[in-house]
């Protein structure tokens, strides 16, 4: 099935690193920071906003994202202005809308919101360029998760129990509260996987290696299908977040 708005995705500098899948899909693709985003599926004729609150999987790889470890990071950081607590595998909302997710006491992921500005990630990414000139740095030093790291999403009521076919890690609200942090094996593949909830929608951010994303997407296509899930797209997840 071709793309919908004459926007190709393979003319655009980044895209995903599944893009070709999400073109077969149906994808309508928009421009968000210089990056194709699949933003719908206006072909099946869905609401979107209400298959994500049943169960849905979509493709956030292009939105910016960031990360920095070792010694000095936590400081460093809260000297830019992040709000990070103590804990380790939590993530820590930033005020506007980002995750920092706390891997180790000395790592974060960065997650940029759903409006995919970039402009957290870009202003630590020049801050700390500007700071390693100084003398005896410690400050940590930059990992490249937008080049290292699929980002999906997996919504709706569903997900727990979807995930527990395929994780080990009991995902179910009441042992997964929101910002909790699993580095654990999906569909038989080490990943990350963020509870981070779209409104009242159940909602989890799933981070892997970039080598194996046409698998794992592969496989959560597969896992949703049980449920009557759906792919969707970056408008349905900012319209439950609204």
């Amino acid at each position: 099935m071709a793309n919908l708005t004459g926007l190709d995705p393979a003319t655009l500098k980044r895209r995903s690193f599944i893009y070709r899948k999400l073109v077969a899909a149906g994808a309508e693709f928009a421009e968000v920071n210089g990056g194709a985003v699949a933003m719908r599926y206006p072909a099946r004729g869905e609401n979107e906003t209400d298959c994500a609150r049943r169960m849905a999987l979509a493709d956030l790889s292009v939105l910016p994202h960031w990360g920095l470890k070792g010694r000095g990071t936590m400081e460093w950081l809260a000297a830019q202005g992040l709000a990070i607590g103590a804990d380790s595998n939590r993530a820590y909302r930033q005020a506007g809308g980002e995750l920092a997710a706390k891997l180790a006491p000395s790592e974060i992921f960065l997650l940029d919101s759903l409006a995919g500005t970039g402009a957290l990630p870009a202003r630590l990414a020049d801050a700390w360029t500007w700071a390693a000139n100084a003398p005896r740095p410690q400050q940590g030093y930059p990992t490249p998760r937008q080049d290292s790291h699929a980002w999906f999403m997996i919504t709706g009521v569903h997900a727990p129990e979807m995930f527990s076919k395929i994780c080990g890690v009991d995902l179910r609200p009441a042992q997964c509260p929101v910002g909790t942090i699993a580095q654990t094996s999906i569909a038989k593949m080490s990943g990350i996987i963020i509870r981070a909830d779209l409104g009242g929608t159940l909602a989890y951010h799933v981070l892997a290696d970039i080598a194996s994303a046409e698998y794992l997407w592969t496989c959560l296509e597969d896992a949703i299908a049980e449920y009557d899930g759906r792919i969707v797209g970056l408008a349905a997840l900012r319209a439950l977040q609204a």
